[in-house]
């Protein structure tokens, strides 16, 4: 049995949290919210984001941060925005044998860093581990069989989070391309909105197929430049997060693009969905690291200019298809 602390009460945290006690590991549950906290102690449910799941009483809820001491694995989820600030609020609680690890995809808005870049630069004595992959919490929860991976420069690491949380409803695969992992994660998001444009045009299965697969060489040449591998972007933190992230109805990213598409200015969807939606910061991140490393991306720019300019959606279609004939495996764009 391990003892667990998770920070965050979100779908992510809490559904972790009902899968790991479940399977019998001692869990703690964080938020830095106590309406969030008193909620799911009075219904015995995160009742908007993971209806009818039952958290179990044994499933410590808490606000206070010594429930970060003398853990076996403390696991953020919580929002890209948020990491560095949570990484040193507990930093100060945290024991050096403690392996932490990120189920959070994006990258620091200002500092354009990997999450494990920002959770190591707080925490430099844990060892860090990514868990990524296409898993939508709501799945999790249900015990519906998913894939995931442990990413981690440490292997051991890696292992150990494969051992405490694989279970016959989820599966755990080890790999050591943090860039790859993290970065498939975060770019997928951008994507997923473009797929969710698509559907509010109500363009067709054929536009979506296209959008996935050259976003995915897009995102793919990006990570590549950054130190990624290629094999990552083909596995389940690239091509598997990215088909699971643009086709359900579970992705607030894909229904962020949705209102989009059908007319919504970008911040209105933003407040309609009510929740984070990473795909915009990333955007603005790819958008720069593009820019900053060299490489075209058409579809992100494009993205980036409906996002944060304002942009008419069905000229940028149009534009997108006008573009200059090339080779499908032309590195230029």
């Amino acid at each position: 049995m391990a003892k667990i602390t998770i920070l965050g009460s979100g779908g992510f945290g809490t559904s972790l949290a009902v899968v790991a006690h479940k399977h019998g590991h001692d869990v703690t549950l964080w938020s830095a919210f106590s309406e969030e906290i008193e909620h799911i102690r009075k219904y015995g449910e995160n009742k908007k984001l993971l209806p009818g799941i039952l958290v179990d009483n044994a499933i410590e809820l808490t606000t206070d941060l010594n429930c970060v001491k003398d853990v076996d694995l403390l696991i953020f989820a919580v929002p890209s925005s948020v990491v560095r600030k949570v990484a040193n609020q507990v930093k100060g609680y945290v024991s050096p044998n403690t392996i932490c690890a990120n189920v959070g995809k994006g990258l620091e808005d200002e500092t354009l860093m990997r999450l494990s870049e920002v959770i190591t630069q707080e925490l430099p004595n844990n060892k860090f581990v990514a868990l990524t992959g296409p898993s939508h919490a709501e799945e999790i929860a249900r015990g519906v069989p998913t894939s995931i991976l442990a990413v981690s420069q440490d292997i051991e690491a890696a292992k150990y989070v494969q051992d405490v949380l694989m279970n016959k409803s989820l599966r755990i695969y080890l790999n050591d391309d943090l860039v790859g992992a993290e970065l498939g994660g975060a770019f997928k998001n951008i994507i997923a909105v473009a797929a969710g444009i698509c559907d509010g045009l109500g363009l067709g299965d054929n536009t979506k197929a296209a959008l996935m697969t050259r976003g995915l060489a897009e995102i793919t040449r990006l990570a590549i430049s950054l130190g990624g591998k290629i094999e990552t972007m083909a596995g389940l933190a690239g091509i598997g997060d990215l088909i699971v992230t643009c086709t359900s109805m579970h992705s607030r990213n894909r229904r962020f693009g949705i209102l989009v598409g059908e007319g919504m200015d970008a911040q209105t969807a933003l407040e309609r969905i009510g929740m984070t939606v990473e795909g915009v910061v990333a955007t603005k991140a790819a958008w720069k690291l593009a820019k900053k490393q060299g490489i075209s991306m058409p579809i992100i720019e494009k993205m980036y200019e409906v996002i944060f300019c304002g942009a008419q959606i069905r000229e940028v279609v149009e534009n997108l298809m006008d573009r200059p004939k090339k080779h499908e495996n032309e590195d230029a764009e």
